[in-house]
């Protein structure tokens, strides 16, 4: 994913950084704060982050990766962002060996529970960061949407496999290690006792739509988007997602 203030990756990033953005503008209005402090687990290059830094906020990255921090720092300083960005190397599983227990405002964990060993220690250690009345933003692979790639692609045992394998996973050369429907990830988010506000399928259309139309037919990467943000809010497009996203809050 690049930046999502970008036209071409907005087909991919789009509904979450709306839903995020009016989220962080009604965390400020009931903080009666400027600026928030933000902690992006698994935030990497700052796809989120550095935008997030523009708005305003005070953003705390952790990222196992030194290269990815490394790419994170010079994109905040092109960025002229640098003074709001922190980069701190570590993962969800010893997320409190680098960063501050309840001192977050809200807390962005996208594309982490694919990869950890418990998603539920890694959604617990994510809520346990945030501040009385903190809001989480979770984005993970759906399941629906790899069956649906799949098939399409002609790959129909591949995609029969994803649909009984406990992980989602359609096969050995697959690159996600676990995949996710709506109702597993929002039992996630509950069982910590945080209030689902939203479920938002992530990339309903756009993995599925050729490239080569979207770029050259005028008018269809507005209409997409359009598109694509009208099905994110409908639940039967959930099943068919690419991503999932749950946007929550602490009472």
């Amino acid at each position: 994913m690049s930046d999502p203030l970008r036209p071409r990756a907005s087909l991919r990033t789009a509904v979450v950084w709306e839903v995020l953005k009016d989220a962080l503008e009604g965390r400020v209005k009931a903080a009666g704060r400027d600026a928030l402090d933000v902690l992006d687990t698994g935030g990497g290059t700052g796809n989120f982050a550095v935008p997030v830094a523009r708005l305003g906020h005070r953003v705390t990255v952790v990222d196992p990766s030194p290269n990815a921090l490394f790419a994170l720092e010079r994109r905040a300083a092109e960025a002229g962002v640098a003074d709001q960005v922190r980069a701190v190397q570590g993962d969800a599983h010893g997320l409190f060996d680098v960063v501050e227990r309840g001192g977050y405002d809200a807390v962005l964990c996208h594309g982490v529970l694919e990869y950890v060993d418990d998603p539920a220690e890694g959604v617990r250690n994510a809520v346990a960061a945030l501040r009385p009345a903190g809001t989480l933003s979770l984005l993970a692979a759906g399941l629906g949407g790899a069956v649906l790639a799949r098939a399409l692609a002609g790959h129909f045992d591949e995609a029969r496999h994803a649909l009984t394998d406990p992980a989602g996973r359609w096969g050995e050369g697959d690159p996600v290690p676990r995949r996710f429907t709506a109702e597993q990830l929002t039992e996630l988010v509950s069982a910590t006792g945080l209030q689902v506000g939203a479920v938002h399928g992530v990339r309903v259309f756009a993995d599925l739509v050729p490239g080569v139309l979207v770029d050259t037919e005028p008018g269809a990467m507005e209409a997409l988007l359009k598109l694509e943000a009208e099905a994110a809010e409908q639940p039967a497009f959930h099943s068919v997602a690419t991503q999932l996203h749950v946007l929550a809050e602490r009472d």
